[in-house]
């Protein structure tokens, strides 16, 4: 079985992770989307809000599964038994940190593998962040997010 994991803070899933998710379900047959709970970052949503969001939105999705994890990723994944990390890149900003967390990956696991995917073109702009100080400032997030991420967003900046 051809495995991978994909990790992320998740706060909020966006619709290009959402696209990275159903383009890789179709490169493998088991997709493990794996919500951070240990980030550098103060996530707006807790750890169960963040994994409910993502099931939501992809838990329909053939062969993907979301799950919670904490600890280094690469001790996650061999925990797994999955031998490849996927990685967004959005834009040549992303790649010089995703490319030092791939070498910092393979130097503590050389038996995993880091890929990095791209998003569709549409959603190359969007992150977590500026969907978060968008919806902070009342601003209509429709096209970035599902429904229920909208949702969530409008209860929590009220």
């Amino acid at each position: 079985m051809r495995s991978v994991v994909y990790p992320g803070t998740f706060d909020p899933i966006t619709n290009g992770h959402t696209d990275l998710i159903q383009r890789a379900a179709r490169l493998f047959d088991r997709v493990v989307v794996a919500v951070a709970a240990d980030t550098h970052k103060a996530p707006t949503f807790s750890i169960e809000e963040r994994v409910d969001m993502v099931r939501e939105v992809v838990g329909t999705v053939p062969g993907v599964e979301v799950v919670s994890f904490s600890g280094l990723l690469v001790t996650f994944t061999r925990h797994l038994d999955v031998g490849v990390i996927m990685r967004g890149l959005r834009a040549v900003s992303d790649f010089e940190f995703e490319f030092q967390l791939a070498g910092m990956n393979r130097r503590m696991a050389p038996d995993i593998e880091t890929l990095f995917l791209t998003p569709a073109e549409q959603y190359a702009y969007i992150s977590s962040s500026l969907v978060r100080e968008i919806a902070r400032l009342k601003g209509d997030v429709s096209t970035f997010v599902a429904p229920n991420v909208q949702a969530a967003l409008r209860a929590r900046f009220g």
